[in-house]
């Protein structure tokens, strides 16, 4: 969507916005000093290495890196688009934001209203829906049946679960009255067309579950028939439309993203209603909307966390999927856990048997390892009281543990088998033995990937050697003093700071001061280009300097600096020298001895 919001008014909401306030709604904050600290939300720790400047406006974690300002936080946090932390935070503190439309683009400006529109439509519906099974006689026997299925009505709320009459045309009219254009809400998937060009309802006399997106905008329904026939289908969604693709949406996702963080995991279902019956004791559920999970669906899993544990349907279809859905998500890098339902049950038949809290305890909190379920996975299906029942189980367990990376992991599954079935541990490792260089050399690009990404980010060391240190400091006394900037900027005389990251920091803050903007490392590292050197200026900012700094500190640093690059002269020099002597060019040698002899003395200086 083509729009964007005035930078006066993105600036004005930023400087009116407490970032600690916001972050206090996630994490647990403790003042230390100048700055408060808590468990970090991006990635699982013990000791707090999460900090947050009031000062200075910006956030950064000492042991993941993840840094910057309070849009970004909202943004890395809730997985949302830059706009609507903007629009989030600008109706938290209460200033108005115009979103202005790109005037250069009709065609989109066009699909923008139109996409508005089908929005519009979808909230209007939902609302009615809701209030006609709270709030009247016509929903009273949809509402009794959502009681004798165990819902209740805070559930119902929160789900703004309705009703939709079992009229052929009530809501289309109701569309037209309300000025919608029915050939756009067709479009839409709200209304049917007949052959003779009038519309009728999609949905008739069902429990209307409204879908959202990750914004939280009612996209789509799923319309669940209290009195079974059969000609009808117990569950109509609606069709794909352009509000709604099933492969790039995860139900509850958006109600959920506090939860995942704070979990440092998600639970995954197979249906909507499995997540609305557990809600209240596993805040951090969702679910596909019946569709294998999609690379879409990881990808939006990745932004907030990197374990996932499936809740599928106990019986052997659940099994099947579940099994699916792990070599799907183990692939893109994610951890798996399985939780196991007994007696061929669903998820909403056990909270219905056992209730919330048990399903919490016994079913999500009891959940077993990957591994731990294959071993179950493989045993479906097969005799086990048979000698080719035994062999065929045995030989599908041996090649998932050869998938396995930990020795100890090996050998207790080793074991297990062994004592099992009574077969010696030597000739299981053997077998494993055998299949192992084959199997393991053929799968292992598939492995690889989870290991890499799963691991837990460990903490940076802050050992490093004098220059780039001396480089920090500069660009930290620059952050929060302009004139300091164009003090540095003269001492270098052109010289370009060794590191990387550093040298591209300082272009762009002196872009940024050039620009107008005065001292402010909130807003300075809004305007970086891309995540990894936001948490590397955030990182700089948070550096604990002398307030008092004067020109002569500043170029000791820059001295460090160029020393640094001195010395890279002369290894450059040694090199060339030697290979001047290997050539035997002993006068080219000679002239190159003399010129590192000249570099030494300049060092010292």
């Amino acid at each position: 969507m083509n729009e964007r919001i005035p930078e006066e008014t993105v600036e004005e909401i930023r400087r009116k916005t407490d970032i600690v306030d916001i972050i206090s709604d996630f994490v647990q904050l403790k003042k230390q000093g100048r700055n408060y600290f808590g468990l970090c939300p991006f990635h699982g720790e013990n000791s707090p290495s999460f900090s947050v400047s009031p000062d200075k406006q910006i956030f950064h974690c000492f042991g993941c890196g993840a840094g910057g300002n309070v849009y970004t936080f909202l943004m890395d946090h809730d997985g949302v688009t830059f706009q609507e932390a903007v629009l989030q935070l600008g109706s938290r503190t209460g200033i108005s934001v115009n979103v202005e439309p790109d005037k250069n683009n009709r065609s989109e400006q066009q699909e923008d209203i139109s996409y508005k529109n089908h929005l519009e439509a979808h909230d209007l519906l939902a609302k009615f829906y809701h209030h006609l099974l709270l709030n009247t006689s016509e929903g009273q026997e949809a509402l009794e049946y959502m009681y004798s299925r165990g819902f209740n009505e805070e559930q119902l709320k929160t789900f703004k679960v309705g009703w939709a009459l079992p009229s052929w045309d009530f809501t289309a009219q109701f569309l037209k009255n309300k000025g919608f254009d029915l050939p756009s809400m067709e479009q839409a998937g709200l209304v049917i067309k007949r052959d003779d060009g009038s519309y009728f309802d999609r949905f008739r006399g069902r429990v209307m579950f409204p879908i959202e997106n990750d914004r939280g905008q009612v996209v789509a329904f799923s319309g669940r028939i209290i009195q079974p026939t059969s000609d009808e289908p117990k569950y109509l969604n609606s069709p794909e439309t352009p509000l709604f693709q099933k492969n790039k949406l995860l139900f509850n996702y958006h109600r959920a993203r506090g939860s995942i963080r704070r979990e440092q995991s998600v639970v995954l279902y197979e249906g909507f209603a499995d997540v609305i019956s557990s809600n209240e004791y596993v805040g951090h559920g969702i679910a596909t909307m019946g569709t294998s999970i999609s690379d879409q669906h990881i990808q939006m899993i990745k932004r907030l966390t990197n374990q996932v544990i499936l809740c599928y349907d106990g019986d052997q279809a659940g099994v099947e999927a579940s099994y699916r859905a792990s070599k799907e998500i183990t692939a893109k890098g994610l951890a798996v856990k399985v939780a196991v339902l007994p007696g061929k049950l669903d998820p909403d038949d056990y909270i219905q048997k056992h209730g919330g809290k048990a399903f919490r305890q016994e079913v999500i909190d009891s959940s077993v390892s990957l591994m731990a379920f294959k071993m179950r996975y493989h045993r479906f299906g097969k005799n086990l009281q048979t000698e080719d029942g035994r062999i065929n189980y045995i030989s599908a367990a041996l090649k998932e543990i050869a998938f396995l990376s930990g020795a100890v992991e090996k050998e207790l599954y080793l074991k297990q088998l062994s004592d099992e079935f009574d077969i010696s541990l030597e000739s299981l490792q053997a077998q494993l033995n055998d299949i192992a260089p084959r199997f393991t050399k053929t799968n292992s690009d598939l492995r690889k990937p989870a290991v890499q990404t799963a691991a837990i980010p460990q903490r940076r060391s802050m050992l490093m050697p004098a220059y780039q240190t001396a480089e920090r400091r500069l660009l930290a006394h620059m952050m929060v003093n302009e004139d300091t900037a164009y003090t540095v900027q003269a001492l270098l005389n052109g010289a370009i700071l060794n590191k990387d990251e550093h040298q591209a920091i300082l272009t762009y803050l002196l872009a940024f001061y050039e620009s107008g903007h005065q001292a402010d490392p909130g807003a300075f590292v809004q305007i970086l280009p891309d995540r990894h050197l936001r948490a590397f200026a955030t990182e700089v900012s948070m550096m604990e300097i002398n307030p008092e700094v004067g020109k002569e500190e500043l170029n000791d640093y820059v001295l460090e600096v160029l020393k640094y690059q001195k010395m890279l002269k002369i290894k450059e020099k040694e090199s060339e020298e030697k290979e001047a002597e290997r050539r035997k060019d002993y006068r080219r040698a000679a002239e190159i001895g003399m010129e590192i002899i000249k570099l030494r003395k300049a060092l010292k200086r």
